[in-house]
């Protein structure tokens, strides 16, 4: 009886043991991990569904509007991706022009925005409407402009480009290298 006791005490002792043991050796325990920054900047701050963003010029008035289904901000970087987003611009008359695409990205601190997939900018004043793949939007300086193929179309006038420029302020496109247009005589009622 007494063996017994001694070898039940022994193998409790050796299953503690080998507990502690695990406990002491397992990889999900508590570790000291230092934070690396540049990790750290990659992350998102903020995703918001069904988001409006607003931002104003030092003069206190709007430079742009974008609206977007979802928006994922990284504030150590001040970079904001949307999902279909629509953008109102406004120039120094305070004239709002719409842009839109399958995705952008904003950078907040310059007032970058960069428009890709089905990008378009309309002028609603002049009744333009201007296509292409990759739109970038400089809004410090109400320059919009694309390295990529543009048509430019005021119905039923359309124009193609190799690449384009657009001054908001001074209501003033570009077309550049390879431009070809239809522009059909106009017919009297």
């Amino acid at each position: 009886m007494f063996k017994r006791l001694k070898m039940r005490v022994w193998l409790t002792g050796l299953v503690l043991s080998l507990g502690v043991l695990l406990v002491w050796l397992d990889p999900r325990g508590p570790q000291d991990i230092t934070i690396d920054p540049e990790a750290q900047a990659q992350e998102p701050g903020h995703v918001l569904e069904n988001a409006e963003i607003t931002l104003f010029g030092d003069n206190g008035s709007i430079m742009q509007s974008l609206e977007t289904p979802r928006l994922i901000h990284t504030p150590q970087r001040s970079e904001t991706w949307t999902e279909a987003p629509k953008a109102i611009l406004y120039d120094s008359e305070n004239r709002q022009w719409l842009a839109s695409a399958d995705v952008g990205m904003l950078n907040s601190s310059t007032q970058a925005l960069l428009l890709s997939g089905s990008a378009n900018l309309i002028a609603p004043d002049e009744g333009w409407q201007l296509d292409t793949e990759l739109l970038h939007y400089d809004g410090l300086n109400q320059h919009a402009w694309s390295e990529t193929p543009v048509v430019l179309q005021q119905p039923p006038q359309q124009m193609t480009a190799s690449r384009m420029d657009a001054w908001l302020n001074d209501s003033q496109v570009r077309l550049t290298d390879n431009v070809r247009g239809i522009h059909p005589p106009a017919t009297q009622r």
